[in-house]
């Protein structure tokens, strides 16, 4: 009777202990009831009940207030987020992707360093079940769950005709462009060219990547090739404050794309013209909220529109 009792007792205390362990994930350190996994017919997302973050890089402010937005939103769905960073490396997103499909989550929120080539790796999350939601840039070629991103193209078409206001028809410009193949320099150019080609005499376009020290690089080496430049329209505002650093004192208008802080202090000392304000934060935590609703089997829209505005002294 004795060692009945007694097997009774330990078989209570493992599944006991089975329970606690299927409900709780790890959120900075706390312990945190899962969100809901997969219904009974099928319309919920199944796996961990955890979110990958797949973000294009974290050298940049702009997703890294994107991830901070994403933190600040799973910690209030009492949710598991896992954020891996690619380094603006296309191959090294493909391997995060893999490995956060590896780890069973039930969401992947992307965020593609290149458009194109990270879609195999997308589609390959999209067989095995996991839900998507791309951040900011779109994932060409799938079909994901819901796609929330700012309006690129118009908020360049706003940037450059403000930067026609200020150096006239004609005048000659330049075009820092981002990332060859991110959605973002794709249809901030579209943007941009939809005004430049009619009224401003574009000298030269080139990638920097967006990044800073680069944008400083490309901006010089334009600057020896076509001294009279007037104008610039960068693809975002690290390339910008580049261009600002290598004109110097020249009486050269710059144009940025995504209102960083930095930008901001540019733009209100007047070393920047203008920037266009986007929601990185609101973006991070509404795919976040988005994933949530995919978990629960909910419906949400296929796209979701971030506004943006042209931000000037």
């Amino acid at each position: 009777m004795k060692m009945k009792k007694l097997t009774g007792i330990l078989m209570a205390g493992m599944l006991m202990a089975s329970m606690a362990g299927c409900g709780a994930v790890s959120v900075d350190g706390e312990t945190k009831t899962d969100a809901p996994a997969a219904s009974e017919d099928g319309e919920g997302a199944g796996g961990s009940g955890a979110i990958g973050l797949a973000v294009s890089t974290l050298n940049n402010p702009f997703f890294v207030t994107l991830s901070e937005g994403a933190q600040a939103a799973a910690k209030e769905q009492n949710v598991e987020l896992i954020v891996v960073d690619a380094g603006d490396d296309a191959a090294k997103q493909t391997n995060d992707i893999e490995d956060l499909v590896s780890r069973n989550i039930s969401v992947l929120i992307v965020n593609p360093v290149d458009s194109d080539a990270v879609a195999p790796a997308v589609k390959d999350a999209v067989a095995k079940g996991i839900k998507v939601v791309s951040v900011d840039r779109v994932v060409n070629g799938v079909d994901v769950d819901c796609a929330i991103a700012s309006d690129n193209v118009a908020g360049a078409q706003a940037a450059t005709e403000y930067l026609v206001s200020l150096v006239g028809e004609g005048a000659k410009v330049a075009e820092l462009q981002g990332v060859s193949g991110a959605s973002a320099t794709i249809d901030r150019g579209q943007g941009f060219h939809n005004v430049a080609d009619e009224k401003l005499d574009v000298v030269s376009s080139q990638t920097a990547n967006f990044n800073r020290s680069e944008g400083m690089t490309v901006m010089e080496n334009m600057l020896q090739a076509n001294a009279d430049i007037l104008g610039v329209f960068a693809h975002n505002d690290e390339m910008a404050l580049g261009a600002v650093e290598a004109i110097g004192g020249k009486e050269i208008v710059v144009v940025g794309f995504d209102a960083t802080d930095d930008a901001l202090t540019a733009v209100s000392e007047g070393r920047m013209a203008a920037t266009v304000a986007q929601k990185p934060d609101l973006m991070g935590a509404t795919a976040v909220e988005t994933a949530v609703k995919l978990m629960a089997g909910e419906t949400v829209e296929k796209e979701i529109p971030v506004e943006v505005e042209l931000v000037t002294e």
